[in-house]
Order: structure tokens, then C-alpha cells, then sequence
């Protein structure tokens, strides 16, 4: 039958736009094995004051250690201040933070809720009390996060070469070994930043900031009227869309170093990557065809729009698509005679087995470069980054389902994930 042809080229044209859609990571992968970027810096880098600015709801357990963390940075004291926005917190965060050595402002709002409206408040309080030439760069943390000793030097030796809007740090994990959640979230950002953003690094483009550990000019808060405009779910990848498509250079610095929590339960990592999913959706409705505009422009700047772009509009949508052709077939197929039915069923199953077996081997592949490459710096004992890599693949083949779930959902909120301490965590390995 000629449907069951059309469901045959369907696949392998599914398949091959996926593969040229996504065949540049390639090089990436290629490069990123060989270098770690250019690892551009001032030979003779000025000392610029900076303000690190840090969102926490209910986060008593862990920011202590994160403003001791910053306290103890090999950078002048004074050159680096430390706010924190105790945003609708029903804890002691506010006093923990204070009594730690930051300066705390409380913010108490049900309607604009969000990380971006909380350093979008934090900014203008600081604005309003007289800091807003003070600064030459604004450093974003978590609270959960710790921060290495030479982070704000190093990020300061490639601030100062004057060729960035923003740059972004390498985000380690302080609890790889924890169990297999953990250490598939920990991998992903891994591979973010040794085969994404350093590859990018390397090649002269632009790379993308990712939640945390990162550095904004004060130029771009000064042009943003003095705030942070950005209230998506992901603000993060809508700066980072935003500025590629202004043409806006955000680098990368390796040796900045954050050591990041990931969630535990697969529960509260499904609700977390379905909240990113939807702001992905988000981001892609908002900046979509500004990139797409910019990738028609060729050249450097329009490797970047593309890149940015097929990361806010992930390739599993194209998967689902396929998925979908192939269940709107069969349903159709349904009034046919039984052996065209049994076709059908046995294209799709071999479509998406063939499938299946792609992801998990591609994703296994990227998996066991990660953990290879990145080996000595991941806090986790030897049985652990072994036998938690099997389980990767499993892990990034449940954005399927959460997408999908993502799209149909008119609404994802924030939920809180439960943190703990670098004493609680050292307790447990």
C-alpha cells in the first residue's frame, strides 16, 4: 500500500533531517576532546569590584556555606560584596545569609514569582540605595552552590579582556556519587560545559550561561534600565537567546569553578527539567525567529543564532512529531485489511526501536567521554562513575514524555528542591 510507503520514506527522512540538524555537535565533540578552550585572559588583568547577587527561597540549610565560600576567595575583600534577596522565604534564610556576612534584602511577592523577578528586585534595591555605578560586573549563584577559592579571579582575567557581555563558569557537581539521579544531572552539565561551551570557546563563538555560576556585564544591567528583564521559567537561556541574536559575546572561563547540588529524587528532577522544558517553549516562542533571521545571515554570527536556537527548540520535538505521524497512521490503518495493519505495526516498532537504539548509544557515548575526560574532578568514588553511566541514556530518554508533557501543560510552576549541606552530603558518601 502506498501509505505504508509513505510511513517507510517518513522515517528515514525523520531521521536524516534529525542527523543534519544536529551533525555540527560532532565537531564539537571533536574539539572539545582536544581543547578546553581558549582560555582567553588579561596578561595583566585589572581588579574590578564586583557584586555577587544571590536568589534563595528557603535555603537556611545551604547558604551559609555558599557566603563562606565567596568570603574566602583569593580576591581583594573589598572588591567583592555579597547580596542575597530572601525571596517569599518562610525560614531563616534571611538571618543565616546575614549573620554569614551578606547583605539581605526580604522580598515578599505571590504574583511575581521566579528567579528573575527576585534579582530583578534585588538590582533596583540596589539601584535605590546607591550601588549601581559601583559595580562593573554582577555575579549570579544559587544558594546551594559552592564556590571555588580562585573563581573570581579567573573569571575576572577573561571579564577584563572587554570581549564579553557575560561569561560562564564550569559547573561541577558537589554530590555526583549520590545515586544514579544525581550523577546523570551532574554528566549533563559536565558535557555542557567540556563539549558545549568550551568547544564554543575554542571556535570563536558565542557560548550560552546556564542557571548559575555566571558573570553580567553591569553595561547590560544599565542597559535593562538597571534590572533583570528576563521572567521566563528559564531566564537563563532567555539572556543567552536574547544576546545571540543581538549579537552580544558571552564567553567561557574553565578554571572559574562552581560546585553545584543536583536533585536526588527522579521526582523532583522530572519536575525540575519539565519546568526548563516549558521555559524552553517559552524561549522559543519569544526569540525563535530572531534567530532564525540571524542564521540567515551566514558566518560567525549566524553559527551562533542556529546553535542558540537548536538548543531552546530541542531536537526530541522532532521525535515526538515522528511519533505522532506514526500513531495518526496506524489509527488510520485501523479500517485497512489486517496485513497492512500488521505492516504498519511492524514499521513502527522498527522505527522506534532503531531509534531507541540510537539515542541510548549516542547519549551512552557522550556519557563515557564526560565521565572519561572530566574523571579527576568528579567528586564520586571509581564503582560509582562506572555503573551509574548504564542509567544516563535512560535518564535523557525521559525528556520524551516531559516534554510532551511540558507542551501540553498551560501552566508549570516553581517547586522547591530540598537541599543539604556539604556536611550532610560527605556524611552520606
Amino acid at each position: 500500500m502506498k501509505i505504508l510507503a509513505l510511513m517507510e520514506n517518513f522515517n528515514q527522512i525523520l531521521g536524516l533531517l534529525i542527523g543534519l540538524l544536529y551533525c555540527y555537535q560532532v565537531v564539537y565533540l571533536v574539539v572539545g576532546l582536544l581543547s578546553r578552550g581558549r582560555a582567553r585572559r588579561a596578561r595583566q588583568a585589572a581588579l574590578h569590584r564586583y557584586a555577587v547577587l544571590i536568589s534563595a527561597r528557603n535555603e537556611e540549610t545551604v547558604i551559609g556555606e555558599l557566603i563562606d565560600s565567596l568570603k574566602k576567595q583569593n580576591y581583594p575583600s573589598d572588591l567583592l560584596d555579597i547580596y542575597v534577596v530572601a525571596d517569599n522565604c518562610t525560614d531563616h534564610t534571611a538571618q543565616v545569609a546575614q549573620a554569614a556576612g551578606a547583605t539581605v534584602y526580604r522580598r515578599f511577592n505571590r504574583v511575581e514569582v521566579g528567579k528573575g523577578y527576585a534579582l530583578d528586585y534585588l538590582l533596583k534595591q540596589l539601584e535605590a540605595d546607591g550601588y549601581g555605578e559601583c559595580y562593573s560586573g554582577y555575579f549570579i549563584f544559587d544558594a546551594d552552590n559552592i564556590v571555588d577559592p580562585n573563581f573570581v579571579s579567573e573569571m575576572n582575567k577573561t571579564f577584563d579582556t572587554g570581549e564579553y557581555v557575560a561569561v560562564t563558569g564550569y559547573r561541577n557537581s558537589k554530590n555526583f556519587g549520590q545515586n544514579w539521579v544525581s550523577a546523570a544531572n551532574s554528566i549533563w552539565f559536565l558535557r555542557e560545559a567540556r563539549f558545549v561551551n568550551a568547544a564554543r570557546d575554542a571556535l570563536g563563538l558565542t557560548c550560552h550561561v546556564s542557571g548559575t555560576g555566571f558573570l553580567i556585564s553591569a553595561q547590560v544591567i544599565q542597559a535593562n534600565g538597571g534590572g533583570w528583564p528576563y521572567h521566563l521559567l528559564t531566564e537563563d537561556l532567555e539572556f543567552s537567546a536574547e544576546s545571540a541574536a543581538l549579537g552580544r559575546k558571552v564567553g567561557y572561563c574553565e578554571g572559574a569553578i562552581i560546585y553545584d547540588e543536583q536533585p536526588t529524587s527522579f521526582r523532583q528532577s522530572w519536575d525540575q527539567r519539565k519546568r526548563w522544558a516549558k521555559g524552553f517553549c517559552q524561549v522559543s516562542a519569544k526569540h525563535g525567529l530572531s534567530l532564525l533571521k540571524g542564521t540567515l545571515k551566514g558566518g560567525r554570527r549566524g553559527m551562533e543564532c542556529y546553535d542558540i536556537f537548536m538548543l531552546i527548540a530541542p531536537g526530541n520535538l522532532l521525535t515526538l512529531l515522528g511519533g505522532s505521524f506514526q500513531l495518526v497512521t496506524i489509527f488510520g490503518l485501523l479500517m485497512a485489511p489486517d496485513y497492512a495493519l500488521k505492516q504498519a505495526l511492524l514499521l513502527t516498532v522498527h522505527f522506534l526501536g532503531g531509534a531507541f537504539a540510537s539515542f541510548y548509544f549516542s547519549m551512552l557515548a557522550f556519557g563515557v567521554l564526560t565521565v572519561a575526560s572530566e574523571w579527576k574532578v568528579i567528586r564520586a568514588k571509581t564503582w560509582q562513575k562506572v555503573v551509574y553511566l548504564p542509567l544516563f541514556p535512560i535518564f535523557m530518554l525521559s525528556y520524551l514524555p516531559l516534554t510532551l508533557t511540558a507542551i501540553m501543560q498551560k501552566k508549570v510552576e516553581w517547586k522547591p528542591i530540598r537541599h543539604q549541606s556539604m556536611t550532610q552530603l560527605d556524611r552520606a558518601a
